[in-house]
């Protein structure tokens, strides 16, 4: 039997997502061994994390332009390699600073897998079936982030750059099966030209707010450093939006932003990203020093939001098919923000029980606002805006992470020493000694409290029905 290109095409996309979470799950576990051994300090290993993200969250939307200009297809295939060459040499680094730039090489193949992997969903399946074919994509996320501290709990018996080492047989097995099975399908205009003075004040102007807004909290906003990355940032995003609007091929089309609905389903993606992005980093440290866990066990007892993620993700992408995809997005959004309401009240003595609780419904609220929220912008993208597109949103949900965490860290440092949290990420101490518990918990109260906030403020903006793109002379 025939099997139709449009699940030959998931098959692949499902391979490539199912790489990306899992290498972030297990390389989060391993962050103790990996700074003994390479006796990194803290800042670095904080780099190693951060740089990955600032990478990602720079590079998808112009990754997303070229795919619009020369398909899809061997930028994917193209992210596999890059990704599985920089696994080795991650497995292979003798320093931290190594590994930062080989991380950093990494996360140009996570980039190029990310930016295109809706697209190519998208290009492959009617409109009709999208929802479910992006729910099984995201469900992937959910499997991939629940066996992820398993298998790395196991794979640290054998040394930390096993961790790295596993990425490689599944990361060939994707470059040949992609190669294979992929196909050019959407109809891409031809002779177009390449944005570049767009392209670099766009990513200057996103490297200068990402710094602004992840370290402002540590060294101060209103710091001479801090006061010059915020200018060159709002600058730099003001001369790219005099040049977009002149340009004959864009980087961006802003009319995706001038779009209602679209604005509205971007913001949503943005804000749920700053309200959820730190939460799992937040109860890592709640587990290790409130209830003494060590690393791995608090990794393992973060898996509710994978399971319950896993799980809504495939039912609302069907739901999305048959019913539309608003509703969904703004009761995933409320669910979530019910369970961000139930952590407002975390304290020493709240029981394990009840943080799972808040953790699966949690979960629940991603696994049905993902998929259809995806479904909601790609549904009406005429076929050579799909990876610039996919790819905003991607930006969007890297920059909300990355916002979430800078905002974390910094009250976290409020009331735990360097040296203290040192130890913490090493595993070297679990418990509260050296930790001001009361600072502690108020600070994680006050983080979930606005997350509280941004979560309902982002289901709003998801009940917003707003207007479609108009995309004059192009056909859909």
């Amino acid at each position: 039997m025939k099997i139709e290109y449009k699940w030959l095409a998931l098959s692949v996309t499902t391979l490539g997502a199912f790489l990306s979470v899992l290498d972030g799950t297990i390389f989060i576990i391993a962050l103790p061994s990996i700074m003994q051994d390479l006796k990194a300090d803290l800042l670095t290993i904080t780099w190693v994390i951060m740089g990955y993200m600032f990478i990602a969250t720079i590079l998808v939307p112009t990754i997303g332009r070229i795919a619009d200009m020369v398909g899809r297809k061997w930028l994917y295939i193209s992210g596999f390699i890059v990704f599985t060459a920089a696994s080795l040499f991650c497995g292979t680094a003798t320093s931290g600073s190594q590994l930062l730039i080989y991380r950093m090489v990494q996360a140009i193949g996570g980039s190029l897998l990310m930016a295109n992997s809706v697209t190519i969903v998208t290009d492959a399946f009617p409109k009709n079936e999208l929802g479910t074919a992006l729910g099984i994509n995201s469900t992937i996320f959910g499997v991939g982030a629940a066996i992820g501290p398993v298998l790395g709990g196991f794979l640290l018996q054998f040394g930390w750059r096993f961790i790295f080492y596993i990425n490689i047989p599944t990361g060939i097995i994707g470059t040949i099966w992609g190669a294979i099975q992929l196909k050019e399908v959407a109809k891409l205009p031809k002779a177009q030209k390449f944005d570049w003075i767009g392209t670099i004040l766009f990513s200057l102007g996103m490297l200068a707010l990402l710094i602004t807004l992840s370290f402002g909290g540590f060294i101060g906003w209103l710091t001479p450093m801090i006061m010059i990355f915020l200018i060159t940032g709002v600058v730099s995003f003001f001369l790219f939006i005099k040049a977009e609007k002149k340009a004959a091929y864009p980087m961006m089309d802003l009319r995706l932003f001038q779009s209602s609905r679209l604005a509205y389903s971007y913001s949503s993606v943005l804000l749920n990203a700053i309200a959820r992005g730190a939460v799992a980093f937040l109860l890592t440290f709640f587990f290790q020093i409130i209830l003494s866990f060590d690393p791995i066990k608090a990794g393992l007892f973060l898996t509710p939001f994978a399971i319950t993620q896993a799980i809504g993700a495939p039912i609302s992408g069907r739901l999305a098919d048959k019913y539309g995809s608003r509703g969904l997005t703004t009761m995933g959004l409320a669910i979530s923000a019910g369970g961000l309401l139930g952590m407002m009240f975390i304290s020493t003595s709240t029981a394990i029980w009840e943080l799972i609780l808040w953790m699966l419904i949690m979960g629940l609220g991603s696994g049905l606002f993902f998929s259809p929220n995806a479904k909601m912008i790609m549904e009406v993208m005429p076929p050579h805006k799909r990876g610039i597109a996919t790819s905003v949103r991607t930006m969007f949900f890297n920059a909300g992470n990355v916002i979430s965490l800078g905002v974390a860290l910094a009250i976290i440092s409020s009331a735990i020493p360097l040296d203290i949290l040192t130890k913490l990420f090493l595993g070297l101490q679990v418990g509260s000694e050296g930790v001001a518990i009361a600072e502690f918990i108020t600070g994680i109260r006050i983080v979930f409290a606005l997350s509280f906030i941004v979560s309902a403020l982002a289901a709003l903006f998801s009940a917003q029905k707003g207007k479609p793109p108009q995309w004059v002379n192009e056909a859909k």
